[in-house]
């Protein structure tokens, strides 16, 4: 898929988006039609993958049929014919057996891949979420991680790498989400050196790749934050890594959230770099 030509021709794109299959809280139908309202151009539906282990946030393998069905069926609608709208799926990187890179995925009619680290395992070695509200993730610290928030942060970004190192993607997503409940965990965590030297590795790693990067904007207005953090916008402007600006939607009203302001910060950067 040529992101290059699309980013290079309009900015009314969302590339990261949920619905009724994962956790969205809408109908395809519903984000499509809210999409078109929005003046997008080009959408792109991305459930969470099926994974192989329980999880209330990810699609069934017996769903992923209905939903390619349901882009076909949306693209033969001709109130939506101003949007081209693409399959995808954000699929999890759980270790060498299971991520972006498996044969499953490669056998399915998508137009593009999300990779992402949701999951990491525990020091006993289970696959567990640390993604989701502060309250989850202060829990599964206790139950799960013995309260070290540093294995938790390493772990983080070595799946990260390793799933970078493993391929099968097109867009790398939110790559640093641990920096939230992190920091909620453990204030200040991220003006570390260790944390910051970690971001820096991984920066490194996919301009090394020419990898595409996205700057997801879904917990800007709650949270106050991007993925990547800010302080990282600038590098990434510096290295020339491709940048895509997403939403990561789950609601019809947020599809187009704080995608301006992401915008505006990296034209700025890109002025003060020519």
């Amino acid at each position: 898929m040529d992101f290059d030509s699309i980013i290079s021709s309009t900015r009314q794109y969302n590339f990261h988006s949920h619905t009724q299959f994962c956790d969205g809280r809408a109908t395809m139908e519903v984000m499509a039609r809210s999409a078109v309202e929005q003046g997008m151009l080009h959408y792109g539906f991305s459930p969470h993958s099926p994974i192989p282990v329980a999880s209330p946030c990810n699609m069934s393998d017996d769903d992923v049929p209905r939903y390619l069905s349901e882009v076909e069926r949306l693209r033969g609608i001709p109130e939506l014919a101003s949007c081209r709208f693409y399959a995808s799926m954000e699929v999890d990187y759980l270790g060498p057996d299971w991520g972006p890179s498996s044969p499953y995925f490669a056998e399915l009619p998508l137009n593009y891949i999300i990779g992402s680290v949701h999951f990491i395992p525990s020091q006993d070695g289970e696959p567990i979420d640390i993604d989701g509200k502060f309250e989850s993730f202060r829990r599964r610290m206790s139950d799960h991680f013995r309260g070290d928030i540093d294995y938790v942060v390493d772990t983080f970004f070595s799946q990260t790498e390793a799933m970078i190192e493993h391929g099968g993607f097109d867009i790398l997503g939110h790559v640093d989400k641990v920096g939230q409940n992190a920091s909620y965990f453990a204030p200040g965590i991220e003006d570390g050196s260790h944390y910051q030297g970690w971001m820096r590795r991984i920066l490194d790693l996919i301009e090394g790749k020419s990898l595409i990067i996205e700057l997801n904007t879904k917990a800007r207005i709650e949270h106050g934050r991007f993925f990547p953090g800010e302080r990282y916008l600038g590098e990434l402007v510096r290295k020339g890594i491709r940048i895509l600006v997403n939403s990561d939607a789950h609601y019809p009203d947020k599809i187009s959230a704080s995608r301006a302001e992401a915008f505006e910060i990296l034209d700025k950067l890109s002025s003060h770099e020519l």
